[in-house]
C-alpha cells in the first residue's frame, strides 16, 4: 500500500498512469474548453483589460496551467485578434504528452516569469493531496492499493495537521478530508511567477463554513471514466480528482496579490457573457444567423448554469500594479 499522493500522483502521471499515457479529460469528463469559444472569449476580454492595466506591453503571455489536450490555450490564441493578438505569447503547461499545437508553446514546468494572465483551469483538482481520516480517535494518514483497498497508519506532518486544524477540522471517527497543503503551494508558486498581471484558478470546490459544518465527512476524491463518476482507484484507468478548497489557496499567496473569488456564472457576465436568446424575429430574416445565436446562447448557458459549470469558483490574484477588483469589479462573493 502507498500514501494516497503518492498513489493518485502514480496513477495519474506515472510510467503507464492514466494521463501519461495521452488520455484527453475531454473523452471522460465534459469541460468548458470543449463546450465551445465562448470561455477562451471571455478569458480574451479578461486579458485585454490585464493588458489596458499594464499600459500594452509589448510581449503579453497567456499561460495556461494543466493544459490537457490544449483546446483552451488554442482558443485563446484563435480569438486574440488585432494589436493584441500580435503581442500575445500563448504558452501550455502540462505533465502529460504535448500536443502539437500552431502557435502555442508547450512546457513540463511553470514559467519563470510571466506579464499578463496565467490560468490554472480545472488544475488544481487533479493536484494529488494525501487523505486523512479519524481513526480510533486520531489523525491518521490513508493508504491504499491500486485495488481500492485503504488502511489508516503512519502519521501526518505538524503542518498538514495544522492545514486540517485551520481548514478542514475532522470530527466523528471515520470523518475524512484531503489535506489541500499540496494544492495551496503549488498555487502560490505559480500566482509567485506573475511579475505583472494576473492569475486565475477556475475550480470546483467548497469553502471552510461548508468544511466545517461537515457536509463532506467522507472527502470528495472521486474518479472519472468514459463520462461517468465512477470509485477512485489509483490504477491508472480513470481520471482522479477531488474538490479544491479555493479559500485557503486564496490565503496560501499572502498579502502582495489583491484577491477576489467569485462565481464563474458571475464572472462570465461581468465579462460579455450574457447568453440572451436571439429575438425571435432573426429567425424569418435570417435562420441561418438565429441557429448560430441559439446555439451560442446554449453554450454560455452552460458555463453559467448555478447546478452545473456556473458554480466553478474563480480565484483571481492580480500583481504588478493590477487590482483584481478592477478586472472583476462588483462581483458576489463565490458561495459554492
Amino acid at each position: 500500500m502507498r500514501d494516497w499522493r503518492e498513489a493518485w500522483q502514480a496513477a495519474l502521471y506515472g510510467p503507464g498512469g492514466f494521463f501519461a499515457r495521452g488520455e484527453q479529460p475531454s473523452a471522460h469528463f465534459r469541460t468548458a474548453p470543449v463546450i465551445g469559444r465562448e470561455l477562451a472569449e471571455a478569458l480574451v476580454e479578461l486579458l485585454g483589460r490585464v493588458d489596458t492595466a499594464l499600459d500594452h506591453p509589448a510581449a503579453l503571455d497567456f499561460v495556461d496551467v494543466g493544459a490537457g489536450g490544449g483546446e483552451l490555450a488554442q482558443a485563446v490564441r484563435e480569438s486574440a485578434g488585432g494589436d493584441l493578438g500580435r503581442r500575445l505569447r500563448v504558452t501550455a503547461v502540462e505533465l502529460a504528452p504535448a500536443r502539437p499545437t500552431e502557435g502555442v508553446r508547450w512546457r513540463r514546468d511553470l514559467p519563470e516569469r510571466v506579464v499578463g494572465l496565467l490560468v490554472g483551469h480545472e488544475w488544481l483538482d487533479a493536484v494529488p493531496c494525501r487523505v486523512a481520516t479519524v481513526h480510533n480517535g486520531l489523525l491518521l494518514p490513508v493508504l491504499v492499493d491500486t485495488q481500492g483497498n485503504e488502511a489508516p497508519s503512519g502519521s501526518l506532518t505538524e503542518a498538514e495537521g495544522d492545514w486540517l486544524a485551520r481548514w478542514w477540522p475532522l470530527a466523528g471517527e471515520g470523518a475524512r478530508a484531503e489535506v489541500g497543503s499540496t494544492r495551496d503551494a503549488v498555487w502560490a508558486t505559480a500566482v509567485a511567477g506573475v511579475a505583472a498581471g494576473a492569475a486565475l484558478a477556475v475550480d470546483y470546490g467548497h469553502l471552510a463554513a461548508d468544511r466545517a459544518a461537515g457536509r463532506f465527512p467522507d472527502g470528495t476524491l472521486t474518479g472519472y471514466l468514459a463520462g461517468r463518476q465512477v470509485a477512485p482507484l489509483p490504477d491508472g484507468s480513470r481520471d482522479l480528482t477531488a474538490h479544491v478548497a479555493l479559500d485557503a489557496c486564496a490565503e496560501a499567496v499572502g498579502t502582495g496579490a489583491d484577491t477576489v473569488l467569485v462565481a464563474q456564472h458571475a464572472a462570465l457576465a461581468a465579462l460579455g457573457m450574457s447568453g440572451g436568446s436571439p429575438a425571435a424575429a432573426l429567425a424569418a430574416t435570417d435562420p441561418l444567423a438565429w441557429l448560430a445565436a441559439s446555439a451560442r446562447a446554449g453554450r454560455i448557458a452552460e458555463l453559467r448554469a448555478r447546478d452545473g459549470l456556473g458554480r466553478f469558483g474563480w480565484l483571481l490574484h492580480a500583481t504588478g500594479g493590477v487590482r483584481a477588483t478592477d478586472l472583476l469589479p462588483s462581483l458576489p462573493a463565490w458561495q459554492p
